[in-house]
């Protein structure tokens, strides 16, 4: 694995202002609203299996740890951990979630134990000054962490190279999703399954073992 400690500053800084500015809202971690982010947690569980309980779950990029919220309306045993680059998201998911049993948050690039399932929602959308092979570079990296600390499987998002070319932004990291579904089939598992179909300009994938 490369060094990525310049990235992963320059992450961390990013997400370290968004939440300063708007709080623990879906704003703060970047996204436009509620129900947004609640689609794509919608699609990023799917690769849960049905009748899986309790569950236990890694959250890579966790910001102030929305996604905990999520998968307690939909499960009574959830254990979860939420990752993330920025100290001042952490904090944030701390103090929202300071009465909660089983939910956990460290600092780091990476789970410090190995669950069921892992997700990562949003952390391969913001580029900024990197070129598109710098970025594939980390994406496939961040990749085979979630499937090092992944047991049953993980799943992950990313904007689509096929979004509108005039609302495209240069800072942005558009994703060709047969290029990550091929990279997945071949290095991770043969039940990998492409969802593209949600109305929002993004992919995710989802990666059984």
């Amino acid at each position: 694995m490369k060094n990525n400690n310049k990235i992963h500053s320059e992450i961390s800084s990013y997400y370290s202002s968004k939440i300063t500015t708007y709080g623990d809202t879906p704003q703060g971690v970047d996204w436009n609203g509620e129900e947004g982010q609640a689609l794509r947690f919608e699609q990023l569980s799917k690769v849960i299996s049905i009748g899986d309980s309790p569950i236990s779950i890694n959250d890579l990029g966790c910001g102030y740890g929305s996604y905990s919220e999520y998968l307690g309306y939909l499960y009574n045993k959830v254990d979860y951990q939420g990752v993330d680059l920025s100290i001042d998201m952490i904090d944030s998911a701390l103090k929202r979630h300071k009465d909660k049993l089983n939910v956990n948050f460290i600092v780091s690039d990476r789970p410090n134990r190995v669950s069921e399932y892992s997700i990562a929602s949003g952390i391969f959308n913001i580029k900024q000054e990197r070129n598109d092979e710098e970025w594939w570079n980390y994406l496939v990296e961040t990749l085979h962490i979630l499937d090092r600390y992944s047991s049953k499987g993980f799943s992950f998002n990313c904007l689509t190279s096929f979004s509108d070319e005039d609302k495209m932004r240069n800072y942005l990291y558009y994703a060709d999703p047969m290029r990550v579904f091929e990279y997945c089939k071949n290095n991770f598992s043969k039940n990998v399954a492409l969802l593209h179909d949600y109305d929002l300009y993004e992919f995710t994938i989802l990666v059984r073992k």
